[in-house]
């Protein structure tokens, strides 16, 4: 089938976890024989030899709350390619890719993978109640009114009229032919003989907690517990904030910013995946944790152990005790303590086996991509019927 995804607000290239999904589920489809067109903002060239056609289109000034403003463009594109399927990437002020499928006259999916509902407190509400028509709920509404299916982590962050049969619940996932442990290539620190290494990967967000585990090398070494060091790849508001704790705690590696392509290898010199989730820094997440957490499925992918706090549905992706250790995150110490079990090589390689085996069983981009397809071409044919 040919398909149009819309995700005009994702940089691809790029370094964020929505660039890589945007890329590996594109890609993926491609993969199983669909042709491919994707709707993007450039970060630099488009991927060679991906199968996949790419639209660079991105919103007006780079302000991804203009995305509305390329349906007409949007509209056009899809009149020229005629795809039997609309995909779009919700985001609060989009909705292009929904309105050029119904102008054209073919279904749509929204691909969810962030709040469609307001949480307690949320700045939309309260905008919406002072605007008394509530006209961004009603908005987002109608999105997921047209959409012939919802795609998204977990139905929490979706209105909950929505019937059960069209919506798609479904994690992300990670490369496992790339995330590998024999993975191989530059890797920005040094291996110091008879040391564990922590690595944590991802977002420098204040719910995304790296500087827990900043402070928790900090805590093993207050213990006189020095075989334990750590490395943080990636970049964010926050991390001017870990690198300045950093300074204070010997063993502390930050990397910064790295190319997504780079990361199999960074990972797989690291012993210990680390996701220090702290969820009472991003209101939001009162609603669920609805992050499927990219960084989480890598480790696993790599064959790391993985530690992260003990919440449902981190608990759902990691079983405690078999692909990885998790803790309670209400403890001061509960990281720095989880951590040290792992100072038990049998333990790490025990746990990173597993979580090896799960990830490729469960959690790869190629096993997502087939149950997409399994249900694109379910509403593609029932459309044609």
């Amino acid at each position: 089938m040919r398909i149009l995804y819309c995700a005009a607000d994702q940089r691809v290239p790029g370094t964020v976890g929505g660039s890589t999904h945007v890329r590996a589920v594109a890609e993926g489809l491609a993969a199983l024989g669909h042709d491919v067109h994707v709707v993007y903002t450039p970060g630099g060239e488009p991927p060679e030899a991906s199968g996949v056609t790419w639209h660079a289109m991105p919103p007006p000034f780079a302000e991804t709350r203009l995305r509305m403003a390329l349906a007409p463009r949007v509209t056009r594109l899809a009149r020229t390619l005629r795809p039997d399927l609309v995909v779009e990437r919700y985001h609060n002020f989009g909705g292009e890719g929904i309105w050029a499928a119904l102008t054209v006259g073919v279904p749509s999916v929204l691909e969810v993978n962030a709040p469609v509902v307001d949480h307690p407190g949320s700045w939309k509400g309260r905008l919406d109640r002072a605007a008394v028509l509530h006209p961004l709920r009603r908005w987002r509404e109608w999105q997921c009114r047209q959409a012939a299916l919802i795609v998204t982590p977990t139905a929490a962050i979706v209105p909950a009229w929505l019937p059960a049969g069209r919506v798609l619940t479904i994690e992300w996932g990670a490369d496992t032919a790339r995330f590998h442990p024999d993975a191989a290539g530059r890797v920005p620190f040094t291996r110091d003989r008879g040391k564990v290494v922590a690595i944590f990967a991802g977002a420098f967000r204040a719910w995304h907690g790296a500087i827990h585990l900043v402070d928790a090398i900090d805590r093993l070494h207050a213990r006189g517990a020095h075989d334990t060091v750590a490395v943080l790849v990636g970049a964010g508001p926050e991390l001017a904030d870990v690198r300045e704790a950093a300074r204070r705690v010997p063993g502390v590696t930050v990397a910064g910013a790295l190319p997504h392509e780079d990361m199999p290898a960074v990972l797989a010199a690291a012993d210990i995946g680390v996701a220090p989730f702290d969820i009472g820094r991003h209101a939001p997440l009162h609603l669920d944790f609805y992050w499927s957490p990219l960084k989480v499925f890598e480790y696993m992918a790599t064959g790391l152990p993985v530690v992260t706090p003990k919440l449902p549905r981190l608990a759902a992706l990691v079983e405690d005790g078999r692909e990885g250790l998790l803790y309670d995150a209400h403890d001061p110490g509960a990281l720095a303590s989880t951590l040290a079990r792992l100072g038990d090589g049998a333990l790490r390689r025990q746990l990173g086996g597993n979580a090896r085996a799960r990830a490729a069983a469960e959690y790869g981009w190629d096993a997502h991509c087939r149950r997409l397809e399994a249900a694109f071409t379910r509403i593609v044919e029932g459309e044609a019927r």
